[in-house]
Parts: structure tokens; sequence; C-alpha cells
């Protein structure tokens, strides 16, 4: 077996995090609608993953802070970060731990489009959406930022230094598991080696295998901490309906993350001028 190779991930230092919100199996009324865009209470955008607003924060190739994670954290842990905390009653190995947990969210999400169970092309869950409704139904359907923020918030609940990772037109998660032997490839987070990747989109993938598309791309990893972050008033917004109808299973890039793949791109053409 070839030693593993070191991947140096470039990334934005963690401040904050949290909150949970309301299940998605219904209509909720802590959505409003602004200019076509939907926002939760805290206002951020489930719509979009770039921008001030935008669930991720998407501001460059290089720079984002994933703000949705925020929600499920801190003082403000529910759903997510409970069950987190189940794994490590019940599993004090921490390899061990860290592959049951990786396991659940690859088998209770369904992989699914947004415009198909939301009817908006983008359409982010927070972790305690997603973990409630599993609660709820047994299973959930979610895209790739759905599989990445639960495994964040539930990492951390487990007592795991968990991130968030951007490649190109795709999100995925972090876990720090110093030594762990199935990674295909160790991977380093600002300069400390030691973080597996966790690719949970796809039904026979498990902890520590990387894609093979990702190895050579542009990473972006931003570590999550276990603060909270406060809900903001919005008087005055027009109330927006967001219904969970489920969802159809296939692979496919969210169009806001096809945004993300083109910034990684820009610097290429610019070069070539």
């Amino acid at each position: 077996m070839k030693p593993l190779q070191c991947i140096l991930i470039s990334t934005v230092i963690i401040f904050a995090l949290t909150i949970p919100a309301a299940t998605l199996a219904k209509s909720s009324e802590d959505f409003y609608e602004e200019e076509g865009q939907v926002f939760d209470e805290w206002d951020v955008c489930r719509t979009r993953c770039t921008g001030q607003g935008g669930f991720f924060q998407v501001f460059s190739e290089t720079e984002f802070r994933p703000v949705i994670v925020f929600e499920s954290l801190g003082e403000n842990a529910d759903e997510a970060y409970r069950l987190g905390q189940k794994f490590a009653e019940g599993y004090p190995d921490l390899s061990q731990r860290a592959e049951k947990i990786f396991t659940f969210a690859r088998n209770k999400i369904r992989y699914s489009a947004d415009a198909d169970q939301f009817g908006f092309k983008e359409f982010a869950q927070n972790a305690d959406e997603v973990a409630a409704t599993i609660k709820l139904e047994g299973f959930t359907y979610g895209d790739c930022e759905d599989y990445a923020i639960l495994l964040a918030v539930m990492y951390k609940g487990a007592g795991h230094r968990s991130a968030i990772v951007l490649a190109p037109g795709h999100a995925a998660t972090l876990v720090y598991l110093p030594g762990y032997k199935r990674a295909n490839r160790s991977l380093a987070l600002d300069g400390e080696s030691g973080w597996v990747w966790a690719e949970a989109t796809g039904g026979n993938n498990h902890l520590g295998w990387m894609p093979e598309q990702y190895m050579g791309a542009q990473l972006t990893a931003y570590e999550v901490a276990d603060e909270a972050m406060t809900a903001l008033e919005a008087p005055g917004k027009s109330p927006a309906t967001v219904t969970q109808k489920g969802g159809t299973r296939g692979i496919q890039i969210s169009p806001f993350f096809g945004i993300i793949a083109f910034m990684w791109l820009l610097p290429m053409f610019r070069r070539r001028r």
C-alpha cells in the first residue's frame, strides 16, 4: 500500500456557530421572503450560498464562513448535537465513534436535488432540521451541503473537531482523526495533519474515502467552533412557507455550488490572458 499523501488545505479561521430551527417536514412560519430569496429567523439566506447573507457566505475561492452551522451549536444545541452526544456515550473509541456517525448520516439521508423536495433550485437545511426529520420519518432527503452540515454538528456533539470543506461544485466534512488507517489521503488544515475526509453522499462510501477529482482541486476549509449566535427580529417581512415534499435520488450539482466552481475556475482564465 502506498504511503498516505498529505494535502495542505487553505482555510479560514473560525469564530462562531449555532442554533436550532424548525423541522421542514411541514410548513414553517420562521422563514421570510425578500427579493425572491428565502431567509430564516437568523437572517441567513437558505436559497443562496454566496455573499454576506448566504448560508455559507462564500466570497471567493478561498474565503467563506458556513454561518448556517452556527444555528445548531453552543447554547442553542438541539437535535443534531444530542445525536452526536449519544454516539459519544455508546462508542468510547474515537475512530469507531466517527465511523458510526458517518454511517448514520450516509444511511439516513437520501441524496436528492433541492428543486425536487423544496421547489427551489437551492435550499440549505440546518443540522437540526435534518435530524428532526430523521427522528420523525426514519430518514430524510438532502444534497451535499445538508450531509456536510449535519456531520459537522454531530461530530462536535460527539467531542470531535470538525470542519466544512468546499471544493469546486461540492461541500463535504472533515473530522480530526490523527492516525486513522482507512483514509486514502491524509489531510492538513492550517498546517495541522490528521484530518479525514467525510464524503457521505454515496451509499457505499466509507469514512476517509476522498474522491479522486478533489485530490488535486483547490480546497478551502473552515473549522467549526462550538459557539452560538442570536436570532434576529425581522419585523415587517413577508412570511415564506417552505414545505419539504420529498425527493428523487440522484447526484446533481447544485446551481449555486456551480457558482463556487466558477469562482475556482476564474483564476485559470485570468492567467491565460
